[in-house]
């Protein structure tokens, strides 16, 4: 379906007052062609790869945006799953390969880059170990590099081997950035059913089934739906309330697509997908919490909050896939507690706990995400909270994370502020049970009975 110009503009003068922005541009880049047995040559090799294939990424994004008059709030690259592609190698290694991508990423002018990942769901290779290992110290002495690991999925089940390690890696990342209230385990995802074409920062990386070079683009309009619901009737029925959340959701997407292609065609390269998500800012107004409540809570946490959330994110996939042929990434609603003005707010009321969000996460496009806990909070801890949402996400064979950090020296009561994007968070309380011996009993957690689907 063509894409009019006036559907744009229309769309573009929604920038002015609800936020709305194409919140990131990623490529996509295969680096399997870059690997080699010599941790110099295979350093050389990667550089130079990412340096000649994004060399005109971030300039061809500024020239859309001028002349289209729409933000791309982030310029990004993922790469494949490094431990893919230096199989094999020691964890200093990772860290020294991590250091020259973090320079390409500083040269090249884009916010982040992903793909410091490992796909571990049934197990581990040498190399996704090592990776593993290397994810603390390679967050805390780079700039840019975000790191995914995916410990789960519908079809392998989830390995609990990989839960309780990743527990202790979050600890550690923590401790190592505690200088900056371990903001490096906001660079740190863990996920199940991981998507291969996600955009979206930390969780990016560019999948084996991808194209060698494709740009994929996020969208973000929570403002925008927020206004839809606002100008809606109280007496509006909810399928009604849902067809206007998803006309809403059409046009953001057709403009999200539009703009991903015009850089893609720019630099002469195969646009993949657009993510339709609705991705929060600390800005008010472009809050997806705003929306839960106009769609008639007191606050989130209120009783009813996931029955609204699930109807937010059906309207929301329901325009998108309406609105392009290509939707991907996790598509759907984000229920990040730091990066969403009226998440926060909920959170200091105590009007939301991590177990009510942890409910939410069943039916929003992701999960646990940008939780502040108190720095005290046990890895084994850590590891419940993980298996929870690995539990949700392969029985309802969806995508699930959790994006933690225990901030050391912190404590309930307290808050941490990223600022920018990140925002800030009010540090929440973390059941204390002991929960060790479940944990430690590792293995593979059997793969649901819906997994077998020959």
């Amino acid at each position: 379906m063509p894409i009019a110009l006036e559907e744009i503009l229309e769309t573009i003068r929604m920038t002015e007052v609800e936020h709305f922005d194409i919140r990131t541009v990623t490529m996509g880049i295969n680096l399997r062609d870059c690997s080699s047995d010599d941790l110099s040559r295979l350093k050389r090799n990667i550089y130079d790869k990412v340096m000649r294939m994004a060399a005109e990424h971030v300039a061809s994004a500024r020239k859309i945006e001028s002349e289209y008059g729409m933000s791309i709030a982030n310029k990004r690259i993922s790469v494949t799953p490094l431990s893919i592609v230096a199989d094999g190698y020691h964890t200093d290694d990772f860290i020294d390969i991590a250091t020259v991508l973090d320079q390409a990423a500083d040269e090249l002018g884009v916010d982040f880059l992903g793909g410091f990942s490992a796909l571990v769901q049934k197990g581990y290779s040498l190399g996704e170990y090592n990776l593993i290992q290397a994810i603390p110290e390679t967050l805390a002495s780079t700039k840019h590099i975000c790191s995914s690991v995916n410990v789960a999925t519908t079809l392998a089940g989830i390995n609990m081997d990989a839960v309780r390690l990743m527990g202790h890696v979050i600890k550690k990342t923590a401790e190592r950035t505690a200088d900056k209230d371990a903001i490096g385990c906001a660079k740190l995802v863990v996920f199940a059913n991981v998507p291969e074409d996600n955009p979206f920062i930390a969780g990016a990386f560019h999948g084996v089934s991808e194209p060698d070079v494709v740009i994929n683009v996020g969208i973000s309009g929570p403002g925008v739906v927020l206004r839809a619901v606002q100008e809606s009737p109280d007496d509006l029925d909810m399928a009604n309330l849902s067809d206007r959340i998803r006309r809403m959701a059409f046009k953001i997407t057709r403009a999200g697509e539009f703009i991903g292609k015009k850089v893609a065609q720019m630099q002469n390269l195969p646009f993949g997908i657009v993510d339709i998500s609705l991705a929060p800012t600390p800005i008010p107004g472009d809050s997806v919490a705003d929306i839960l409540k106009a769609i008639g809570l007191e606050d989130v946490g209120a009783a009813g909050t996931t029955a609204a959330l699930a109807l937010l994110n059906d309207a929301v996939k329901r325009g998108g896939m309406m609105a392009s042929s290509h939707v991907g990434g996790m598509s759907g609603a984000f229920i990040p507690v730091s990066e969403d003005a009226g998440m926060i707010e909920a959170a200091e009321r105590g009007h939301i706990s991590i177990e009510k969000l942890e409910a939410m996460t069943s039916v929003c496009s992701v999960g646990l995400d940008m939780i502040a806990v108190p720095g005290k909070t046990k890895a084994t801890t850590l590891a419940g909270i993980i298996a929870d949402e690995c539990a949700i996400g392969i029985s309802n064979n969806k995508t699930t994370a959790v994006r933690i950090i225990p901030v050391p020296g912190k404590d309930v009561g307290n808050t941490v502020d990223y600022g920018g994007l990140l925002g800030s968070a009010p540090i929440m309380s973390v059941s204390q049970l002991d929960n060790s011996l479940f944990i430690n009993r590792g293995g593979r957690f059997p793969a649901p009975a819906r997994g077998i689907r020959n």
